[in-house]
């Protein structure tokens, strides 16, 4: 991805951030994708630690003002992962909806005496292209406006591993997180 339109960059102390909002619905959510690009090639475990082990690191680290972007590229890439939740769920002590009774009042008919949730399973993927990134059934486009500051242009070239996060900001909740190890690998 190459486009300058529509970022929050900012420079920190061993490391850059990237925002990207995703075009917004209707509602207040509000979603943004996120890169943690560490300034040293092999900066990465320190970031993760730090991103891992500080008290509020995300609500300190994150731009909110549109900055000047210098040089700017970040290398296509997708990911993709999907797993049978029902053992986690009924091991976290969710165990009623997969029981014989768990829906009885969900469902206003005799039927619902004998549903049940057999399984779950959870698939996601995240895709960062030229075009933007998408991540489930998101697709980046419109942001959200805030102040008009302009700072000096910081160049944010992904070309070693880095973090990444897609977060919605009304509520501060991450949804998914993950590293890309190898950049240049296709």
């Amino acid at each position: 991805m190459t486009s300058k339109t529509k970022q929050y960059v900012k420079a920190f102390d061993g490391f850059k951030v990237l925002g990207l909002p995703y075009k917004q619905g209707e509602d207040r959510r509000r979603f943004s994708m996120y890169f943690f690009l560490p300034d040293a090639n092999d900066g990465l475990p320190a970031l993760v630690d730090k991103v891992s082990s500080e008290s509020q690191f995300l609500e300190r680290h994150l731009p909110y003002q549109k900055a000047g972007v210098g040089e700017f590229r970040i290398p296509k890439f997708k990911i993709s992962f999907g797993f049978e939740a029902s053992n986690i769920l009924k091991g976290l002590g969710l165990v009623l909806p997969f029981s014989g009774d768990g829906l009885t009042e969900m469902v206003d008919s005799p039927v619902g005496r004998n549903l049940y949730v057999s399984s779950i399973f959870h698939k996601s993927f995240i895709e960062v292209n030229e075009e933007g990134t998408e991540a489930a059934a998101a697709t980046a486009g419109v942001v959200k406006l805030r102040g008009l500051l302009v700072e000096e242009k910081v160049d944010f070239i992904a070309d070693h591993p880095y973090l990444f996060l897609i977060r919605e900001d009304a509520t501060g909740v991450v949804l998914f997180v993950g590293s890309v190890l190898n950049p240049l690998a296709e």
